[in-house]
């Protein structure tokens, strides 16, 4: 186990004493002991009498001692040879990370010093941080992105504080973080988080504070006009008389706004920044970052910076830049580190605006596969461009315009692999879908379903205590205060066609469970994107009677 002198490394560690951490460890099975940093007298008691205590300098004489006794065996001194320790390389392998994966047989990624350095060295553009910086992060230590993440913050010298979904909030309020490093699903909790506090406000608190979003939600708008930073797929130059006759206006609604979004700040903003802390910025990574959420940080005054990668890419590829966070993009590419979209079906590259599928090449591309050659050649072409299996396009470059700064800034759509093929021919990307639908308070999950099916469904969990208040208000309960359950599915029903009303394609039957998608249950990877293959075989019977 490891110990430090005045923390134990675990959660709120700082309220330990002296006596509760001996307590602690005269509890379990403890082989030894690594101090991290302080005086091994400090632990000069009973409780630790029989346990071996080893700090810095004893852990780096016990490696010289094992590498004098191996270079200098008995053995090899009778043939008269001498050991020899080959030199580490930066091909050479550091890690072995499996991927998590929504679907299919886990593969051993090979990530090299490189790969990793690569982290290290860039990873600073993204998150221009300082020694004394708080970060919170809540992702497993055995995934790439929260591997990489810690390599960066310790080798810059930041305090990180880790935590779990159950004291998030808790941890929040009480760390106040300069930075947090999660999942978009984390995002979308405090985003939930707050819209339920606002909403059960006094009746006039909850018209102002909605009214004052709305307007800041207005006056940023506006902003992305004039800045330069509206996201566009056109490679048509916009018309320059539109565009200074548009910057005008926007700029004369912002100064109109503005005094009303500083109001904002101070009433409601101001509060929710106490509550939270995030004062530098949120990195999200690991799924895409719903727009509504995006929006409502940004309106706020908390920045979140959404990035891209995978776990075959160390896993940091590109991400939204401190001072150019566009949204609804994940920024530009990191530095060594290119990026490319080709045709799905013909390979051939395609121009900034064209969508396609997202291929990498770089300094953080993997190694391979390990023992897997055929899945390597299958990732890896010879030239050295990783297939990411994403979908996305790049935004084309405008030197004027509303969209001057967003040029070469990665934009992605979805998983190829989790397209859905209708019987009549068309093409669903359901992550679109599933955005707009979990706007609803009514809805904690959803994914869509309708491979091979005429049209599209959907499998829900619902919020039932939202789906009760619902259900109260429109004086739906039955005699005994319950729901029924024809209920339930006219109150869902009713919120699918009120959110994706500006969705290509609309749902048709639905499924309602109960259980929820985790991570325990299997039915979420452990960045929380929901694992479809898993989710589909649990319910295939459901599924199939939902299209009779």
């Amino acid at each position: 186990m490891l110990l430090e002198e005045q923390n134990l490394p675990m959660k709120n560690c700082s309220k330990y004493t002296v006596t509760q951490k001996e307590s602690f460890i005269s509890r379990i099975n403890a082989r030894f002991i690594v101090l991290l940093w302080g005086d091994k007298s400090s632990l000069n008691s009973k409780a630790v009498m029989d346990i071996p205590v080893y700090d810095y300098n004893d852990i780096t004489e016990l490696g010289r001692e094992n590498r004098n006794a191996l270079c200098y065996s008995s053995e090899l001194f009778e043939q008269g040879q001498q050991g020899v320790f080959e030199a580490i390389g930066p091909e050479d392998v550091a890690t072995l990370i499996y991927t998590s994966g929504t679907g299919g047989t886990p593969k051993g990624v090979m990530l090299t010093h490189r790969n990793l350095l690569h982290q290290i060295n860039n990873l600073w553009d993204i998150v221009p941080a300082v020694p004394g910086d708080r970060f919170l992060s809540m992702l497993p230590p055995w995934h790439a992105y929260e591997r990489s993440t810690e390599y960066f913050i310790f080798t810059h010298g930041i305090q990180q504080v880790y935590t779990t979904v159950k004291h998030l909030k808790a941890d929040l309020q009480h760390h106040q973080p300069h930075y947090i490093i999660s999942v978009p699903l984390v995002y979308e909790t405090l985003y939930s988080s707050i819209q339920r506090q606002i909403s059960a406000s006094p009746p006039a608190r909850k018209t102002v504070a909605l009214a004052l979003i709305k307007i800041s939600l207005l006056f940023m708008e506006a902003k992305k006009i004039y800045e330069g930073t509206v996201l566009s797929n056109s490679p048509v130059k916009p018309s320059f008389i539109f565009y200074m006759f548009n910057y005008l206006r926007a700029r004369i609604v912002a100064a109109l706004l503005w005094p009303l979004h500083n109001l904002a700040k101070m009433l409601v903003y101001k509060k929710i920044h106490s509550s939270i802390g995030i004062s530098k910025a949120g990195i999200s990574g690991g799924g895409s970052l719903p727009m509504h959420v995006d929006k409502f940080f940004e309106a706020i005054g908390i920045k979140v910076q959404n990035g891209y990668g995978l776990t075959e890419t160390s896993p940091v590829v590109a991400a939204r830049r401190p001072f150019c966070n566009v949204l609804g993009t994940v920024g530009h590419p990191i530095k060594h580190t290119e990026i490319k979209i080709v045709d799905i079906e013909t390979g051939e590259v395609l121009p900034d605006g064209s969508k396609g599928i997202v291929k990498i090449k770089g300094l953080p591309v993997m190694k391979g596969y390990y023992k897997n050659p055929s899945a390597t050649n299958k990732a890896l072409d010879l030239e050295g461009w990783f297939n990411t299996g994403d979908i996305g396009w790049i935004a084309p470059h405008h030197a004027t315009g509303p969209s001057r700064k967003c040029g070469g800034m990665l934009v992605l759509e979805g998983r190829a692999k989790d397209t859905i093929v209708l019987t009549t021919g068309e093409n669903v990307e359901p992550a679109e879908l599933e955005e707009a639908a979990s706007r609803s308070s009514l809805i904690d999950q959803i994914m869509v379903i309708g491979q091979d099916r005429r049209r599209l469904g959907a499998i829900i969990v619902p919020n039932n205590d939202e789906v009760v208040a619902a259900a109260k208000r429109k004086s739906s309960l039955d005699g005994n205060n319950g729901l029924a359950k024809d209920t339930v599915m006219s109150l869902l029903h009713a919120e699918l066609k009120t959110w994706m009303a500006g969705c290509s394609f609309q749902i048709g039957p639905i499924l309602v469970v109960d259980e929820p998608f985790t991570i325990d249950n299997g039915l979420m990877t452990p960045t929380m994107k929901i694992r479809r293959d898993k989710v589909a075989a649990k319910y295939q019977s459901e599924i199939e009677a939902l299209y009779k």
